[in-house]
């Protein structure tokens, strides 16, 4: 069984499409933002770490990333 069916029949709301709430849905249950400590220029990430980007939709559609640093 599927966490998200994109099932259109199951949703009341479809205004972009097929896969309008299943996306919705889908966004609330994944990060959707992250903060990654850097050391030297380096991201610090564990030896199975890595980032992914996931579009929940059918088509692709042009996203920007925004990076903001803090510190020294």
């Amino acid at each position: 069984m599927k966490l998200v069916p994109e099932d259109s029949s199951l949703y009341k709301h479809g205004y972009e499409g097929d896969d309008d709430m299943p996306a919705h849905i889908k966004y609330m249950l994944t990060q959707t933002s992250l903060t990654v400590p850097i050391n030297k220029g380096k991201m610090m990430l564990g030896t199975w770490q890595g980032i992914y980007l996931f579009e929940h939709r059918y088509q692709a559609k042009k996203r920007n990333i925004t990076l903001s640093f803090i510190g020294n």
